[in-house]
């Protein structure tokens, strides 16, 4: 039965919706697959009134059940810390290559469909709209500028480089996908308008912007602080999670070196043992093809593996995709949901970076991440919980807290069932643990000015150090995460702040409800609670009865 909650979050969806076409194309609505966003300053405050217009309607309502205050309760603090960040035009004026106006164009294009008969005329309309929507953007970023918000050097660098390279043919690759003959002038046109209208803002971007973006990368920590709240939902001591983060990276390089000795004895560092492992054909894929061959495999032994035991896997989000990401994308495996109607499934992502050869030691654990029972079992548990969730909670909110959390806990969880046993992919696990922990180290060292272990402050080349020798990340990825972090305060401490919130969460569990404890029903509780905040996700966790 539809309450008053509900129809505020439903008009507001509604709403939405028509303020943002990308949206609409990823939720799987029709109607605006021809459309792009309004990213001026006309666009951004439409949105902004919306939000602010609901907030209003949701504090004076009174929620009518337990699934209605804790939709309140989501919805007010996420618009909430929307608002914040809009009306301090801190959204607006960061941006990285993950999350911009920029990625967000060429990433939707690969969620349209192309066999419906209007697919081809609808991305010819959208790709002519490229130019309108980057033009809008760079006037929003001049409008915060004057007021004294800007980006920094360093992430409108990697911007440019990023528009550069959708500019040498990603639009062109984008109209064959949509008529493979290549005979569609109209589109192909409109595929060379949007690679122009790509050069065109680089160009403005390096002449106009750049002499007047931000020489220094760190926010500070007032600023910092505000996007932690926004990112993981709770309340941190950061100097408290830092200091954590660092006695957590030391646990997982004693037990790397550990299961080093186990796969090369004569290794004299952890940086040898992930080169060795990277050549290593025991641990390595050879070719696309074959990747995207095995990364399918994976996932669908994966839900065979745990469906019925760990979780009960609805039969409609059994299917998970694996893609190759865009060119231009950075260099992180990633993630994106089904439509909501789920006529497209969940869809995992990974960046090639140019490379032929994959390093399957690692990819292992990642998957479990990406797909199941790490993002997609999540993500899709949650699509289709029409019965506990508003249409809000089910497709608007992500806390990456609770998301990026849930799918570290994934990766932690096959551990403890045994799923790395051989030491080539528990070093696989260790990295992307190890890479959590030293996230949380050199995001809120990098941004709070702390000091590293070398009594400096922290710094990109510090940065990379630690990421490359500590948590085993390849030197490309390794300069890519640097760049990730500086342009996205707050967003990498979540995984691992995320996974101990879980982890804390479930043996409180353990304590409180003795023999009544059971996994699975852990799992799904935790699933079917929808995206929230950590601090009330512990709260909502405390008062679980086991059923």
């Amino acid at each position: 039965m539809a309450t008053k909650i509900s129809a505020i979050l439903d008009s507001f969806m509604e709403e939405g919706i028509k303020l943002t076409p990308i949206g609409a194309t990823l939720l799987g609505v029709p109607g605006a697959d021809d459309k792009l966003d309004d990213f001026s300053m006309v666009g951004q405050k439409a949105r902004e009134d919306l939000t602010r217009k609901t907030l209003e309607s949701l504090k004076a309502a009174s929620p009518e059940n337990e699934f209605d205050r804790i939709a309140q309760s989501v919805a007010i603090e996420r618009l909430s810390s929307e608002l914040r960040l809009s009306e301090s035009h801190e959204s607006r004026a960061l941006f990285n290559l993950i999350s911009s106006p920029v990625t967000s164009i060429r990433q939707v294009f690969e969620m349209m469909k192309k066999d419906s008969p209007d697919s081809a005329t609808n991305a010819m309309k959208r790709l002519n709209a490229v130019g309108e929507a980057l033009k809008g953007w760079c006037s929003t970023l001049e409008v915060v500028a004057k007021e004294g918000r800007v980006n920094s050097s360093r992430q409108v660098k990697a911007t440019i480089g990023q528009l550069e390279t959708f500019a040498k043919g990603a639009f062109q690759t984008v109209a064959k996908k949509f008529d493979g003959s290549g005979e569609n002038q109209p589109l192909n046109e409109a595929a060379k308008s949007a690679e122009s209208a790509c050069l065109e803002v680089a160009k403005w971007l390096r002449d106009s912007y750049l002499p007047k973006s931000a020489p220094k990368d760190g926010v500070g920590e007032e600023r910092y602080k505000m996007w932690a709240r926004h990112f993981t939902g709770a309340d941190l001591n950061l100097r408290d999670t830092y200091e954590w983060g660092i006695a957590q990276l030391d646990e997982i390089n004693a037990r790397m070196r550990r299961a080093s000795e186990r796969l090369y004895p004569d290794a004299t560092s952890l940086r040898e043992v992930a080169d060795r492992l990277e050549k290593d054909p025991r641990y390595t894929v050879e070719g696309e093809d074959e990747l995207l061959r095995k990364l399918s495999e994976f996932i669908a032994k994966a839900v065979e593996r745990l469906d019925g035991k760990e979780f009960d896997i609805d039969p409609r989000i059994r299917n998970c995709e694996a893609r190759l990401a865009p060119e231009g994308s950075a260099s992180a495996a990633y993630y994106m949901g089904p439509s909501e109607d789920l006529s497209r499934p969940g869809t995992t992502w990974y960046p090639t970076m140019g490379r032929k050869t994959f390093g399957w030691w690692h990819i292992v654990s990642t998957w479990y991440h990406e797909a199941v029972p790490g993002h997609h079992l999540q993500v899709a548990t949650t699509k289709i919980n029409t019965e506990r969730l508003t249409r809000f909670q089910r497709n608007r909110v992500w806390v990456s807290g609770y998301g990026e959390g849930w799918a570290l806990y994934a990766e932690r969880l096959m551990d403890e069932l045994g799923a790395f046993e051989d030491p080539g992919f528990e070093m696989g696990y260790l990295s992307a643990q190890g890479l959590r922990a030293a996230r949380v180290v050199v995001d809120i060292g990098m941004h709070c000015g702390y000091k590293d272990f070398n009594g400096e402050v922290w710094n990109a080349e510090s940065a990379f150090k630690i990421l490359h020798e500590r948590a085993l990340l390849d030197e490309i990825s390794a300069r890519s995460e640097v760049d990730r972090y500086l342009g996205w305060p707050g967003q990498a401490i979540s995984y691992k702040v995320g996974e101990r919130f879980m982890m804390e969460s479930r043996e409180d569990a353990k304590r409180r409800l003795g023999s009544k404890f059971e996994l699975k029903k852990f799992h799904s509780y935790v699933l079917n609670l929808g995206p929230m905040g950590l601090d009330p996700f512990k709260a909502e966790m405390a008062a679980w009865n086991g059923q």
